[in-house]
């Protein structure tokens, strides 16, 4: 499979044909996904409700999201790898969100990054992209912004201008690409139509040019937390559950491990 960068990315867009993006945190599950020819690994700061058990991605640092990037770049050979940017790495100044930016391309080997907001954070967009880190944006529910939102609720129902705004202000400042997360699909519909960078929707209807889905939500990994927009494609939940019963029993019964599960006096080969 030929190596999908931003311009292969962009001319999908042109040629109207639908991208694909999943989330990973590992080297097992990033190497499968890249294995099946998906478009876009992000790193998402979701690994602090996913992986950490964390109510929301607020705490997430820098330091674990270069690690679990890093782990993903190193198998990932399709994919185009972006890294995503926890609170408060690029809010505080342009500096520090050139210096942390940077880290992701230069220390955790992703090829882009992404970060949350809209026209509020255009001057950030634009100073990263002068120095060449290439930005994918964040605009509608903007999981960062879950106080001031007050909870993981619907964005454009009666703003949809100002959303319309913030895709047109990314792109201006030189984003390659947008998440539109959290809205009317009707309203993602006239931003996919407006913008000439392509467009990935989680919970924003058909019309973008592409989707992506949190990996363990579309395994079935995330048994708690059901969203109408995530459509599962494994139930990993319950086969584990059921691997781990039948571990339990085996071994209580005295059935795991046999004979031919352990070393005699000739180990023989592993």
């Amino acid at each position: 499979m030929d190596k999908v960068t931003i311009p292969s990315l962009q001319q999908k867009k042109r040629n109207a044909r639908k991208i694909t993006a999943l989330t990973a945190y590992d080297a097992p599950f990033a190497k499968l996904i890249d294995c099946a020819g998906i478009d876009i690994v992000l790193v998402g700061d979701t690994v602090g409700m996913v992986l950490q058990g964390e109510p929301h991605t607020l705490s997430v640092t820098m330091d674990q999201m270069l690690y679990h990037t890093r782990i993903v770049s190193r198998v990932t050979g399709h994919a185009l790898v972006v890294g995503d940017m926890p609170f408060l790495s690029y809010q505080v100044s342009l500096e520090e969100t050139v210096f942390n930016a940077g880290r992701f391309l230069k220390e955790a080997g992703a090829e882009a990054v992404k970060l949350e907001g809209g026209a509020r954070v255009a001057d950030r967009i634009a100073h990263l992209t002068r120095y060449d880190i290439p930005v994918m944006a964040h605009i509608g529910l903007t999981p960062q912004s879950v106080h001031r939102m007050g909870g993981y609720k619907v964005q454009g129902r009666e703003n949809p201008e100002r959303i319309l705004e913030d895709a047109q202000q990314v792109e201006a400042a030189g984003a390659f690409a947008i998440v539109l997360e959290g809205m009317p699909a009707a309203l993602a519909a006239r931003i996919t139509a407006s913008v000439h960078i392509p467009t990935l929707g989680i919970g924003a209807g058909p019309h973008c040019d592409g989707q992506i889905l949190v990996l363990h939500d579309l395994l079935g990994l995330s048994p708690s937390f059901h969203p109408r927009f995530v459509r599962q494609y494994a139930d990993l939940s319950a086969m584990a559950s059921k691997a781990f019963q039948q571990f339990k029993a085996d071994v209580e019964s005295g059935n795991f491990p046999n004979d031919s599960e352990g070393y005699g006096e000739d180990p023989g080969p592993r």
